[in-house]
């Protein structure tokens, strides 16, 4: 129950990550907003926090959207009478973002959700945490941000590099007013965004000799990250990136199979 008394919000919560991470932190002992573009996800997050006896908040809206993003978080807080959590979750993979010849129409909403969503999401989330007292803020990047890939999401990829060195700012500027703020980098999890690029098996074969563990992280091991990171036991750690990936970041050479 390290999140005791602790009201979180969730972007993206109505699947993957985001739904394992409302979730943990339900069980944590936080009440948790759930807040999803889809308003039926939503809802049925903060039921299963319902059903395991905890209590949760679903809004609706897209989080690119200012007026949106500033009364789903207003709702929310509303709700649970403040706000002492912020997980930034909420993101978006296009197929057409390629290279270069990426559409710039594609470019743009991936921007607007990957990096103006968690702009958007700060700025109007960040007055409640400082009339809490303080708080933690997580903000969802990729291991694109670390390293660059012969297969590009050039908007993807420029996004979430951008969404670490966001956070590290915010780290710094409210590093004295009780706010932390971190970045993580997962790599390749067991969602159905990344399923919809692997799922011919020549497509998951090209990358898995490139992955240490030569599996897929699950959504839990990534939750499990960004409760420690929300938590109190994480009272020193400010402005980091951390790494999710498997040891994907870290390798030099194709793993060996044996």
């Amino acid at each position: 129950m390290r999140l005791a008394g602790k009201r979180a919000f969730v972007s993206g919560a109505g699947g993957g990550i985001g739904e394992a991470a409302a979730l943990k932190f339900a069980r944590e002992g936080a009440r948790v907003i759930c807040a999803d573009i889809r308003g039926e996800a939503a809802a049925a997050s903060a039921r299963k926090i319902g059903e395991m006896g905890g209590e949760a908040v679903a809004v609706s809206g897209d989080v690119a959207d200012p007026i949106a993003c500033h009364s789903l978080i207003d709702e929310g807080a509303s709700a649970l009478g403040g706000l002492d959590i912020m997980f930034n979750n909420a993101g978006v993979v296009l197929p057409e973002d390629k290279g270069l010849d990426t559409p710039v129409a594609i470019w743009e909403r991936t921007i607007a959700v990957n990096l103006t969503g968690v702009f958007l999401a700060c700025r109007y989330g960040i007055p409640h945490l400082l009339e809490s007292g303080g708080g933690a803020v997580v903000n969802n990047a990729s291991v694109v941000a670390l390293v660059g890939s012969a297969y590009p999401q050039l908007a993807y990829t420029a996004a979430k590099g951008a969404v670490v060195a966001m956070t590290r700012e915010l780290a710094i500027v409210y590093a004295r007013k009780a706010i932390r703020f971190n970045s993580i980098c997962p790599g390749p999890v067991d969602t159905s965004m990344v399923r919809a690029f692997i799922k011919e098996e020549a497509n998951w074969q090209l990358r898995r000799p490139y992955m240490p563990m030569g599996r897929l992280g699950t959504v839990e091991e990534v939750a499990n990250l960004v409760a420690f990171l929300a938590c109190d036991e994480a009272s020193y750690i400010t402005g980091a990136a951390y790494a999710i990936d498997g040891g994907i970041s870290a390798a030099y050479v194709i793993a060996d199979e044996g």
